[in-house]
């Protein structure tokens, strides 16, 4: 029986929410990263929600003189 709770909570966490994995977050230019995005980087989404972010750098605006 408590196997049964495992696979349960295997298959609720990996088709939890809108997760795509960090495969695809690293294939669009982001890094998975545990708790916030360091200062520069922005939430793109979750790599495994809610705990694990896929953080993007900001692109550098351009200031016109």
């Amino acid at each position: 029986m408590r196997i049964l709770w495992f696979i349960l909570i295997f298959v609720s966490l990996t088709s939890h929410g809108d997760a795509h994995g960090p495969d695809s977050c690293n294939h669009e230019g982001g890094l998975c990263r545990v708790g916030n995005c360091i200062p520069g980087e922005y939430l793109a989404r979750y790599c495994f929600e809610p705990i694990i972010l896929c953080c993007k750098t900001l692109s550098p605006t351009t200031v016109k003189s």
